[in-house]
């Protein structure tokens, strides 16, 4: 069930709505393989309704399952929009879609934790990746080239004189 904000019990006052939102509903499948989000939305948001406007603003809390990008052990980080605010125009041209005087914050919401998503998530910042594993180009490691610096790209791109 999404979550909606009907704006007839905004007409005399604010709106204050507390819960939690399915991780099903927020449709964050696929999105990367090493986020899922598994557990629900937790929210405690008001709703204004400020002329032509939807002011809805408050917290969300998202906890994800995760996977180190460097050593895929397990672990979990939870995204926390303390000061989240949404601000929907009612008319206009970019007016936000009503049905039933009802509007739906379940995609601007998912847009906001899209963007939270970690690109590279780490279990520890300091995270040194796979155990016992032969680094590519180390002494001693068999059928290993050394790298030479000088040869590389970069360092043909930084002879350019531009």
């Amino acid at each position: 069930m999404p979550l909606i904000i009907n704006l007839r019990h905004l007409e005399h006052k604010d709106l204050a709505v507390k819960g939690e939102l399915p991780a099903a509903d927020l449709e964050l499948d696929n999105i990367d393989e090493l986020i899922r989000a598994d557990q629900p939305l937790q929210y405690d948001l008001v709703a204004q309704r400020l002329e032509d406007n939807l002011l809805v603003h408050g917290s969300l809390k998202l906890t994800l399952n995760c996977e180190c990008s460097r050593c895929l052990k397990p672990f979990q980080r939870e995204l926390a929009f303390d000061d989240w605010a949404c601000h929907l125009p009612l008319s206009g041209e970019e007016k936000v879609n009503i049905v039933s005087d009802c509007v739906d914050l379940t995609p601007h919401i998912r847009e906001d934790i899209l963007l939270a998503f970690p690109q590279h998530p780490l279990c520890e910042s300091e995270c040194g990746g796979l155990k016992n594993q032969p680094k590519i180009g180390a002494k001693g490691s068999s059928g290993a080239k050394q790298i030479d610096d000088t040869s590389s790209a970069w360092a043909e791109l930084n002879k350019l004189k531009l």
